[in-house]
């Protein structure tokens, strides 16, 4: 493959990426690449819905304060209100393209709204339990039916090309695309662009347990990063606090819609249901880091491998219409939730910090816009309220594509870019090496900057970052690049970024626990990590 010119480059297949490129797409040529295949990302994997105040009784400043309380204060207000106020219109644009949202009973009834935990109203609308899936897949065909955009799957991003890779040097700090790995061929191709979008998601495999797909290793932060981004509240790492626990599938997620109707979490030894001891009120339908909080001090305090969650003592027919894919998998791994309780464990599920943006989805750095979960835009604040992800993607990806096509007679054309070099590099003789230090990474990320952590804890692993970044640096500068380096580089830069901004935060709030620092300041701010 050579090297390729386009008017907009997009990082990322995903809800935020494909909503870019198809509101890019009415007068731009565009690139949209993706590393996997096209439905690889962390869209299609989503089993809740997208949050909107469509429910009678609701209001946006309901949404808001749901928002806010949950995101404990950390959020950006007008961020919130901006994203809010669009969530029934990108709704409204899903429907037109073809996304079968549920409904009440008829066949052209109310769109059926689910409730989740953290929210005081009904405002969720989904697609059974996947609703991901049809979204992803109703982008996807919409997109290839473009013939402005062109889809390139296998693309493994290496960095973004920068004001220094111009033939002649520039220190404007400029975008101009990135260099990507084909797969294929292995060979690294510059795709150039007038505009860039990141929308590469975000860094859940920094874990050793996580409910993210297998290429979720913080691509599109690190690349920001190294190009001199800033980014933001990188230590709010957001544990699903039910993952399901079975020794043959390490990442499947038991949507939080299942204690949005009546699900119950016991103890698997005594069979209490724990949860009124660490929120009376609102039990299993408390914010996410409460109850993640609460299921892993009962599996530690207990010396258990997981917790129940039990939907059993509803009927089983509701269980199956409203769960179906759930209930279908659960069934071939030999347990029936509508008989018996479901094992389940926290594990990390989504990354609230990021690149940091603006309302118009504009990062630091000239060229380069961003939206979905490798940003930080102010709306999760400390804690993601459930649902409000997908919702974040269709808004920034909507804004970003806006603002490029505003100003797109002041964005120059790209001077000449340098080919890629790989002239001093060889192919790999010890591939060992990245696999150790990718399990390294993971183990400690989760055994030091859990759940719930201690400067002790942050500083080993602060130390044992420092040890590797040396030899994956001299590794990287010895060997041709692979999808497997590439991963582990941005692995590296994400878990020192998470470990730095957890260090510099001496307070507990949302997702952020410290024992020696369990008090919230009484005046919220952004940790922000400045290249």
């Amino acid at each position: 493959m050579t090297d390729t010119h386009h008017d907009v480059l997009i990082i990322g297949s995903g809800a935020a990426g494909l909503t870019a490129a198809l509101a890019l797409a009415q007068t731009r040529r565009v690139l949209v690449l993706a590393k996997g295949s096209l439905d690889s990302g962390s869209t299609a994997w989503a089993q809740g819905g997208i949050a909107a105040v469509l429910d009678q009784g609701d209001t946006f400043e309901n949404h808001v304060r749901d928002t806010m309380i949950a995101g404990a204060g950390l959020n950006d207000r007008e961020t919130v209100e901006f994203v809010i106020e669009r969530a029934p219109a990108a709704i409204e644009r899903l429907r037109e393209l073809g996304v079968p949202f549920n409904r009440e009973k008829m066949e052209d009834g109310e769109l059926h709204l689910t409730r989740e935990g953290g929210h005081s109203h009904r405002r969720i609308v989904h697609v059974n339990d996947a609703t991901g899936w049809a979204v992803q897949a109703a982008l996807l065909k919409a997109a290839e039916d473009n013939p402005n955009i062109t889809l390139l799957p296998g693309q493994s991003c290496v960095d973004l090309i920068t004001a220094r890779n111009q033939r002649d040097y520039s220190g404007s700090g400029r975008i101009w695309g990135a260099y990507a790995l084909d797969e294929e061929s292995g060979k690294v191709v510059a795709h150039v662009a007038r505009a860039t979008v990141l929308a590469a998601g975000g860094a859940g495999r920094v874990y050793l347990f996580s409910t993210a797909p297998r290429g979720a290793t913080g691509d599109g932060i690190a690349m920001a990063w190294r190009a001199g981004a800033r980014v933001s509240n990188m230590e709010m790492t957001q544990f699903h606090p039910t993952c399901l626990y079975h020794l043959d599938v390490k990442n499947f997620l038991i949507t939080e819609a299942v204690r949005g109707e009546g699900g119950r979490l016991r103890n698997p030894a005594t069979g209490e249901r724990y949860m009124a001891r660490y929120d009376a009120e609102r039990m299993e339908l408390a914010p996410r880091d409460i109850v993640a909080r609460a299921n892993d001090d009962q599996i530690k305090r207990y010396g258990l491998d997981y917790v129940h969650l039990d939907i059993s003592h509803q009927p089983p027919e509701f269980v199956k219409e409203h769960f179906p894919t759930i209930h279908e998998k659960l069934l071939g791994l030999g347990i029936d939730m509508t008989k018996e309780p479901i094992p389940v464990v926290p594990a990390q599920h989504y990354t609230c910090g990021g690149i940091k943006i603006g309302l118009d989805a504009r990062t630091d750095l000239p060229g380069l816009w961003a939206a979905g979960e490798c940003t930080e835009s102010g709306l999760h604040g400390a804690n993601r309220l459930a649902s409000n992800s997908l919702l974040e993607c269709f808004v920034f990806g909507e804004a970003a594509a806006k603002d490029i096509l505003s100003c797109w007679d002041t964005l120059d054309d790209p001077p000449e870019i340098r080919a890629w070099d790989e002239s001093r590099v060889t192919d790999s003789d010890e591939e060992v090496v990245i696999k150790q230090n990718w399990t390294e990474i993971r183990r400690f990320m989760w055994n030091y900057v859990g759940i719930v952590r201690t400067t002790k804890r942050l500083e080993r692993a602060a130390h044992r970052i420092r040890l590797l970044r040396e030899e994956v640096g001299d590794y990287y500068g010895h060997f041709r690049v692979t999808t497997d380096l590439i991963e582990l580089r941005n692995l590296l830069d994400c878990a020192d970024l998470i470990v730095k901004s957890a260090l510099k935060r001496e307070e507990s709030r949302g997702l952020h626990f410290t024992l020696d620092y369990p008090e919230t300041t009484p005046v919220a701010h952004d940790t922000v990590l400045v290249p």
